[in-house]
């Protein structure tokens, strides 16, 4: 099975709140974590993919991640956000007086929504983003009983979510969780060997599906054909590769899985915007300025 992002929480109160400029490569990637994640937009824009749903962003907008959502982000111009990551044994004590407290995230998807809009959260009146950023702040201080205040700040924006946001239960559920996993499983396996000459044929046997029915479950989730997942997997390990090692163009296109240099090279400048040589020269140039 594919592994999950691990995301360390600081072991006397299992949250960190945080502010995001642009999107890291990592999370550029399709990728999980046992974490449960919410989003403000502040400024710029954005799309998220998350299980296969493609979402525009903007400021203003707010998102709502449940542990296993495969999902991935991309940023448009001049995106910040606050990120807020939290453990669900945060607020599983509050069960016994409402169980229905953490639906707003296990029945994203479905009965309640990944994205919250602005506009959404104006027309219903909702302090979402005064209580994210009312986190924020209290996470940055040095007061006392913060984390109390950052607990409480918590339940109120998922009472506010539970209480404004819910769907009728006829809107489209997320895909099976047979398929996410499915899914999981045939990323690992590309990670793990990205040399090796996969074909869609021989990825689809391995999940034990046709090869259509397969590129369709993970085109769904993935906002992309299995190929061209695997393709930028192999161009971003080759990014990699090119900021933090001395091995040769021809060493970085082998180990990335390309298995012709011409090829590399054209490809790379397509989807990367310069070629390799040109694209270490400005890497190295930042790490050597930092």
């Amino acid at each position: 099975m594919i592994q999950p992002d691990l995301i360390q929480m600081p072991g006397e109160f299992p949250m960190t709140v945080s502010v995001s400029k642009g999107v890291s490569p990592l999370f550029q990637r399709l990728h999980w974590h046992r974490a449960l994640e919410i989003n403000l937009i502040t400024s710029g824009m954005g799309t998220y993919i998350i299980n296969g749903q493609e979402y525009q962003f903007a400021a203003g907008d707010v998102f709502l991640i449940d542990s296993h959502d495969l999902h991935r982000a991309y940023e448009g111009k001049d995106l910040e956000m606050v990120v807020i990551m939290f453990e669900p044994s945060l607020v599983s004590s509050e069960h016994r007086y409402n169980p229905e407290i953490m639906l707003p995230f296990r029945q994203t998807g479905s009965l309640f929504p990944n994205r919250i809009t602005a506009d959404q959260i104006e027309a219903a009146n909702a302090g979402l983003n005064e209580y994210i950023l009312r986190m924020l702040e209290e996470y940055q201080s040095e007061q006392s009983s913060r984390y109390s205040v950052l607990h409480g700040c918590l339940l109120l924006l998922l009472a506010e979510v539970h209480r404004h946001f819910r769907q009728p239960e006829t809107a489209e559920a997320r895909p099976a969780v047979k398929h996410l996993e499915m899914i999981r499983e045939s990323i690992q396996r590309m990670e793990s060997d990205l040399e090796r000459a996969w074909t869609l044929s021989e990825l689809a046997e391995q999940a034990h599906l046709s090869p259509s029915r397969f590129s369709a479950i993970f085109s769904q989730a993935a906002g992309m054909s299995p190929m061209n997942y695997l393709l930028q997997l192999r161009l971003d390990h080759a990014v990699q590769l090119l900021e933090q090692s001395s091995l040769s163009i021809l060493e970085i296109a082998d180990q990335s899985g390309f298995r012709n240099l011409s090829n590399f090279n054209r490809l790379f400048l397509r989807y990367v915007g310069k070629p390799p040589s040109a694209m270490r020269r400005k890497l190295q140039g930042k790490t050597s300025m930092s």
